[in-house]
């Protein structure tokens, strides 16, 4: 049973310095002095929540145990989230970006949609997603889609994958898109059988190397603000060869490439810009004779 406190813990700059450097160290994550006050407060709230009375006892804790550190650090990246949170993007993921997609491979053999969303958190990006392919996509049926959705919580992904939500999770979507995609729970709601098989869930922290094949399209939102600006360029540098030619990568609001030497092409629609991965003249070559066959 955990001991109840009457004091907060006491945590030093020099704690929250050693818990910093532990985090890069183990999960090449660096939070710099910009979110200094999100560490500082996120530790403190761990600490007393975990009944600890100083920063001391809780890297003694966390430097003892694997697990305790993968509690510490969930609790620590657990992200606010919520279904379509940036409307704009799934607009033009529904307008633009699928109409591009049907047209550049209705003639291939298998037919594959591939949607990447790198740092997924409790499910309701790569959901947001299915459910705009199962409106928007064009003989949906007809097509072999995955969306992979990573995440380097477990705790994270254990929620995403139960794919059940409360009614207030739910408040921002239309009674339309709750009928077609969701069932009533006992708590709340699931989503139907025909999203959840869409989505494969994975642990996985971008930084270490990885080959996950071929996408169509990329979500990364609010994720690199978390990584230095040397691996961040190397997460964004995979992101980049990850993506068929004329494929999409999205980012958060705040996040932009102005000044990374890639090679995407920068595409403001409506209220959002997208980057899309230039299409090299031989796949144009080969576009062109699918479509005329």
């Amino acid at each position: 049973m955990k001991r109840q406190l009457s004091t907060a813990a006491h945590i030093t700059d020099a704690d929250l310095g050693e818990i910093r450097t532990l985090i890069e160290q183990r999960s090449a994550m660096h939070l710099d002095e910009s979110r200094e006050r999100f560490l500082s407060i996120r530790v403190r709230e761990y600490a007393e929540e975990e009944s600890l009375s100083s920063g001391a006892e809780l890297l003694r804790r966390i430097r003892g145990s694997s697990v305790e550190y993968d509690a510490f650090l969930e609790r620590l990246l657990t992200q606010e989230t919520s279904f379509f949170r940036y409307p704009a993007v799934y607009e033009a993921l529904a307008k633009t970006i699928l109409p591009e997609i049907h047209e550049r491979k209705f003639w291939r053999s298998p037919r594959t949609l591939r949607i990447w969303s790198a740092g997924c958190s409790t499910g309701e990006e790569p959901y947001s997603i299915a459910m705009t392919l199962c409106d928007a996509l064009k003989f949906a049926e007809a097509w072999e889609i995955e969306i992979l959705a990573t995440d380097i919580s477990r705790r994270a992904l254990r929620h995403a994958e139960k794919g059940a939500y409360s009614k207030r999770s739910l408040q921002e979507l239309s009674l339309r898109q709750i009928e077609t995609h969701f069932s009533p729970a006992k708590h709340g709601f699931h989503v139907k059988p025909r999203i959840r098989r869409m989505i494969s869930f994975a642990q996985l922290n971008l930084a270490e190397p990885m080959y996950l094949g071929k996408m169509d399209c990329i979500f990364c939102m609010n994720v690199l603000m978390y990584f230095t600006a040397e691996r961040r360029m190397a997460i964004l540098r995979g992101f980049y060869e990850a993506l068929e030619p004329g494929g999409y990568f999205m980012l958060g609001h705040s996040e932009t490439l102005t000044h990374t030497p890639l090679k995407f092409e920068a595409v403001t629609l409506g209220d959002c810009r997208l980057y899309r991965k230039p299409v090299a003249a031989e796949a144009r070559a080969m576009a062109g004779m699918e479509s005329s066959q």
